[in-house]
């Protein structure tokens, strides 16, 4: 009778996984053989002791393994289970780990309660998308290299580096995660940060500013534009308020104290993350009253789109200046008042500031200013409409 059990411990050839038929299990090294089951169906698998008991691992078909692949396979299960780890387990790890697109619209999902705004979500996702996911995508989080990292970011450094440096940073979020899920040690997004050239800011850009003193004339032509009176009311109150879109096109009748004639705006839905109180002014008050006529029935904006109770878009003011004469941007505004600020009025830099909602930047003194200088900053803001319309 023909001994059952291994073939003899041997080396197998390059050739013999080919061409053996016979059902059994071929001996290579290291634990390794070649199983051939009745159907010729041929299959790695790999004898170790790993914790004092004997395991069986295995390393995939022949048909996708080749012998010098399935002897990589068990060289690294022998040496991880000398050193006292567990092949198994470590494998079983491995297929837990998500993709890189995978763990990403985790993380997406993850963040997008902190968004103020979907559109910031949508443009997170999206970079990702667009750049890193048709070439890393697929692959495991815990195999992707620096070098992969740069392959992604080199391309468009220099020509999109705006673009790239938010691709970037997003990538390293995502490796933040895996390593607070321990499937990876490192972050090759910042690893790879100083390998990169250094890219010039070149200058800063400054928004289209008016002349101050055009200021009383463009409003009085704003009103008589054909357009949603709501958007003319919206564009009149940001100039007044010397506040940013974002802040005007989300203003909420909740945040509003007509008696006091105050707007207190909660520190998330601004830009500096600290709230901030508005002096209402008597045009700002008119305004406001002009408002309510076209608030939809329990409507909680305050300057609602035409569509309903949806929030204007920014591209709404944007409109309103090319329909005029003026070669402006909306946020220039800003500028124009601070300008007029400056060369008009007496008050003090910081009063000026606040009324902006900048915060100080050195960390001693906004620890003593506690003030937000509201009195002033009233009388500082009834000035500028007596400026703008008279």
């Amino acid at each position: 009778m023909p001994k059952k059990g291994p073939h003899k411990q041997g080396r197998l050839t390059s050739a013999f996984p080919n061409n053996v038929k016979k059902p059994g299990k071929y001996l290579d090294g290291d634990g390794l053989m070649l199983v051939v089951d009745q159907s010729e169906a041929k299959r790695w698998v790999q004898r170790l002791v790993i914790n004092g008991r004997r395991r069986d691992i295995g390393h995939g078909s022949f048909k996708h393994v080749s012998l010098k692949e399935a002897r990589l396979k068990a060289a690294a299960a022998s040496k991880l289970a000398r050193e006292g780890g567990d092949p198994l387990a470590e494998r079983q790890r491995e297929r837990g780990v998500d993709t890189f697109e995978e763990l990403a619209r985790k993380v997406h999902e993850l963040k997008r309660p902190t968004w103020k705004n979907p559109k910031h979500g949508a443009q997170w996702i999206n970079t990702l998308r667009t750049y890193v996911f048709s070439k890393l995508g697929d692959r495991r989080v815990s195999d992707i290299s620096k070098s992969d990292v740069l392959s992604v970011l080199e391309p468009i450094w220099t020509s999109k580096h705006e673009t790239a440096s938010r691709v970037r940073q997003r990538m390293g979020e995502v490796f933040k995660r895996a390593i607070a899920l321990d499937w990876r040690q490192d972050n090759p997004a910042e690893a790879v940060k100083a390998t990169l050239p250094r890219i010039g800011r070149g200058r800063v850009k400054h928004y289209k500013a008016l002349d101050y003193n055009l200021i009383s004339q463009f409003i009085a032509e704003l009103r008589q534009r054909q357009a949603w009176p709501v958007t003319k009311l919206a564009y009149e109150f940001l100039i007044l308020t010397a506040l940013r879109t974002g802040e005007i096109r989300g203003a909420l009748w909740s945040e509003i104290d007509l008696a006091k004639a105050e707007w207190f705006i909660p520190r998330e839905r601004m830009k500096a993350k600290a709230d901030h109180r508005v002096p209402l002014t008597p045009r700002m008050l008119e305004i406001l009253t002009e408002a309510k006529d076209y608030a939809a029935d329990g409507g909680t904006l305050v300057f609602p789109s035409q569509r309903g109770a949806r929030m204007l878009s920014d591209n709404t003011f944007r409109k309103l200046n090319q329909s005029s004469s003026y070669d402006i941007d909306v946020h220039g505004f800003r500028s124009t008042f601070r300008t007029w600020a400056q060369d008009q009025t007496d008050y003090a830099r910081e009063v000026v500031e606040a009324a902006l909602s900048h915060q100080e930047q050195d960390a001693v003194v906004a620890a003593y200013a506690r003030s937000d200088l509201f009195a002033k900053r009233r009388s500082l803001m009834e000035q500028w409409e007596a400026w703008c319309v008279g």
